[in-house]
């Protein structure tokens, strides 16, 4: 999907915007199958490959935040495991409404990342880019968690939401 957007991007300039959207919403309609699948066996099919602990931790971070936590896989690109999300949404139940817009959402930063490079670097970039996954996959990823990382630590700071430190845990506060 990124080489076809890519080269639509790159010789019909000024429909970018048009591409982005519309990968976007048929990336969004595309996970539906595996949300109906996720739905119906899912939970089955995940507690099968996770030991029961494992299984806990991730549906209480995926309870906790659900839009991100499908959002911000729909961002990066190929081959990270992606599906596994969209199945991981379905088995725990998320609203359809907020699965197709976090999925857009994700999409459309993905795509419009792809789109300024391409119309900046030209189509070179796509094969740098391609090339620099295949061949560095983790780093690849670990660069793009950590900024993601430092843009969710500097969003809470800005919000003025008070830090939690590992001694006070989930102690009530006093008044």
């Amino acid at each position: 999907m990124d080489f076809i957007v890519g080269g639509y991007v790159y010789y019909h300039r000024g429909l970018f915007w048009l591409y982005i959207l519309m990968a976007s919403a048929g990336s969004a309609l595309g996970s539906l199958v595996i949300y109906g699948i996720g739905y119906k066996g899912g939970e089955a099919l995940l507690r099968k490959r996770m030991n029961p602990e494992r299984f806990d931790r991730v549906q209480q971070k995926f309870d906790d935040h659900e839009f991100l936590a499908l959002m911000l896989p729909a961002i990066l690109p190929p081959p990270s495991p992606f599906k596994l999300f969209v199945l991981s949404a379905a088995a725990f139940e998320m609203n359809v409404r907020k699965f197709l817009l976090a999925i857009f959402l994700g999409r459309v930063i993905r795509f419009s990342i792809l789109s300024a490079l391409v119309l900046y670097f030209g189509p070179h970039i796509m094969s740098v880019m391609g090339e620099l996954f295949k061949h560095h996959r983790w780093a690849t990823l670990a660069v793009v968690a950590g900024i993601v990382l430092v843009l969710v630590l500097v969003g809470r700071r800005r919000n003025g939401r008070p830090r939690v430190t590992p001694s006070q845990g989930s102690q009530a506060p006093v008044a």
